[in-house]
């Protein structure tokens, strides 16, 4: 099951070419970049391969994430790397936990943290032994040791089963103010004909809320079952949920399918942006909202991949897709950054910002964006492997006086090994800098892609 998903939704046709360049250039960049860390991977190594999604600091300025693959197992690890003493050295990496099958397989998403000092994410395969004998994916907890030197305890916090309960979860979970978990899997859940048959339904949200007792069992509620366009319909609802969500401060959820909507680009649809909007009264159901179906309004974004959407200023939202917009690459375009506003009707209304050419700028970006204080919009994009980008970070500039044009410039280009390759994970600001991930690229020679890389930019 993962190798078809994660080809499919990580890194969809990016990949065209590898090329080993042997040395890293920056000339073209406005921006500095170091790498902190290269995985080296392997069958059955001991190190990580293949980062998946971005990173999180403590307040001690150590570095968290997990990998797809890696560990003796292969199964995947969480992994910590700790700042050098000086900036010239190499970061040291100690695994957390690698995982091992029944506690979960592939970590698909990113970490997030509780005030605690504990972490949790999702993993796309393991836990209980069903769908298809590879598993149905799990919600885990990372717990710090309680002396200093100890192991990091991992717990299983809910193991899916297969059926209603949704398949392979995807993306990075979200807290509530009461500690309650919320995420999207990409499958099952029951409804819907159009999306993978095997794993029964286009995809779920779900919410898993802490025990009462202690050492209760944490309990997942399906919050929406997408059931993707119908059979013969040419509009319907979203399906295949991807990236991480976001909340509102009225505990409303939004987030993104890469397909349903509408069948404009393809009979499975182009897309959407939706939203959830809880209960009046307890015991209620989740009210759906579609907030916008991609495809419908010419050279708008079309499949949003693993990007999720962020908040803005005056409740503008911002996302990316990975095709659509109005340049080139064979005709569907290269990806757009776009927000929504709503409009006077209460509609909402679709802006594309910047249409990628697939050229030095990237195209085909697949990570959620990020935010500064001044409105600027900092994202990835994952480029074509070779051919004329390994991928960017790029800012977004909003339009200043009687302009009406963002402002768009690379801040860094990739070389593609042993710099790294393909960005698709979100970047987070920490002292002026930014920082994330690659899956491909680095110096990792046991890996199909080499094994990927964690990195900083700055100014």
């Amino acid at each position: 099951m993962h190798s078809n998903i994660q080809v499919r939704i990580a890194r969809p046709l990016i990949v065209l070419l590898v090329v080993i360049c042997s040395l890293v250039s920056t000339a073209s960049a406005e921006w500095k970049e170091k790498m902190l860390y290269s995985f080296q991977g392997g069958p059955y190594g001991h190190d990580g391969d293949e980062p998946a999604g971005g990173v999180v600091f403590d307040k001690a300025g150590n570095v968290y994430g997990a990998s797809w693959y890696g560990g003796s197992s292969g199964c995947g690890t969480a992994y910590r790397l700790a700042p050098p003493p000086q900036k010239i050295t190499r970061w040291a990496e100690t695994l957390l936990h690698v995982f091992n099958g029944p506690d979960g397989c592939y970590p698909s998403g990113g970490l997030i943290a509780d005030g605690a000092g504990n972490f949790y994410g999702v993993t796309g395969e393991g836990g209980i032994i069903s769908c298809l004998h590879v598993g149905c994916g799990a919600v885990y907890e990372l717990s710090p040791p309680t002396q200093k030197g100890g192991a990091w305890t991992e717990t299983v916090l809910y193991r899916f089963q297969g059926g209603q309960d949704g398949v392979f979860p995807y993306g990075a979970l979200v807290f509530d103010s009461a500690g309650n978990l919320y995420g999207a899997t990409l499958l099952g859940g029951g409804k819907g004909s159009t999306c993978n048959p095997g794993y029964g339904g286009c995809g779920t949200v779900f919410k898993l809320s802490p025990p009462k007792a202690k050492d209760g069992k944490w309990t997942e509620k399906v919050l929406h079952r997408f059931a993707g366009i119908a059979s013969g319909k040419n509009y319907g609802d979203g399906a295949e949920p991807n990236g991480g969500l976001v909340l509102d401060s009225e505990g409303a959820l939004y987030g993104t399918t890469q397909i349903g909507g509408a069948d404009v680009c393809s009979d499975s649809g182009c897309g959407t942006v939706f939203s959830l909007v809880p209960p009046t009264t307890n015991g209620g159901a989740w009210q759906e909202k579609i907030l916008i179906r991609f495809g419908l309004a010419g050279n708008d974004g079309e499949t949003p991949i693993n990007s999720g959407v962020i908040f803005g200023a005056k409740g503008s939202i911002y996302g990316t897709a990975f095709w659509g917009g109005s340049n080139g690459c064979g005709g569907g375009g290269c990806g757009v950054v776009f927000r929504l506003t709503r409009g006077n009707s209460g509609r909402w209304v679709e802006t594309v910002l910047y249409s990628f050419q697939g050229g030095a700028d990237g195209g085909g970006p697949t990570a959620p964006l990020t935010v500064d204080s001044s409105g600027n919009l900092y994202g990835s994009a994952g480029g074509d492997g070779g051919f004329s980008s390994w991928g960017t970070v790029f800012r977004l500039t909003p339009p200043v006086g009687t302009a009406h044009e963002w402002g768009f410039s690379v801040l860094y280009s990739f070389a593609g090994p042993p710099d790294g390759d393909t960005p698709d994970a979100p970047l987070i600001f920490r002292n002026g800098s930014l920082f994330s991930t690659t899956p491909n690229g680095g110096t990792g020679q046991k890996c199909k892609g080499n094994c990927g890389t964690v990195f900083e930019v700055w100014p």
